[in-house]
């Protein structure tokens, strides 16, 4: 929380309980004593961390592989924009992709957001959704994340169900959630 706004959110969150924080009304009081600062509530994101108990690979009946940075290249276009970004490629340090034959159909990538901790994005083509690769593809890189010393971590958005269930799928647990704020004119 920047300095500016530190006493606004300490109050906020004081005064209502945890579990009530990101929903209405309760958020139209943080933007009412935001918005003299020129701030409103955007964005509200849910994170994971892994289930240490839940370290077992999940069976799936497509090719899976394991992807390196150098592999990405071909990799940076919309329908892999979860778990790749082309505004930031320089942290996609690991991949694993799920292929039926030769087609590229799921693709979790992973971005190296600190030293310690990675975090992990997924994509599934529109024709292998609901058959269970998002999971799996998001607990085989959960799985190699760890065996490379670092710890995964999965985020999705507060009202994104399916990205939360896979998520839970792949042995993640949820650890914390995450409100950002976006400049509007002051009046």
């Amino acid at each position: 929380v920047s300095t500016e706004v530190r006493e606004i959110v300490t109050a906020y969150i004081e005064k209502y309980s945890v579990e009530h924080l990101f929903e209405t009304p309760n958020l139209h009081a943080l933007d009412d004593a935001l918005a003299p600062h020129g701030l409103r509530s955007c964005f509200m994101a849910e994170y994971f961390l892994p289930d240490l108990s839940a370290l077992r690979p999940l069976p799936c009946k497509y090719d899976l592989q394991l992807l390196e940075p150098a592999n990405f290249k071909e990799l940076y276009l919309p329908q892999w924009s979860n778990a790749l970004s082309d505004k930031r490629p320089h942290l996609d340090v690991l991949g694993v992709g799920a292929y039926d034959g030769d087609k590229l159909i799921g693709f979790a990538g992973c971005s190296a957001d600190c030293d310690t901790m990675w975090q992990i994005g997924i994509d599934v083509a529109k024709e292998a959704e609901g058959r269970g690769v998002a999971s799996k593809l998001v607990r085989m890189m959960k799985e190699e994340v760890i065996r490379r010393g670092k710890m995964p971590f999965y985020g999705t958005s507060e009202s994104h169900t399916v990205s939360q269930t896979v998520g839970l799928k792949a042995g993640f647990v949820p650890a914390w959630a995450e409100l950002t704020t976006r400049r509007i004119p002051v009046s």
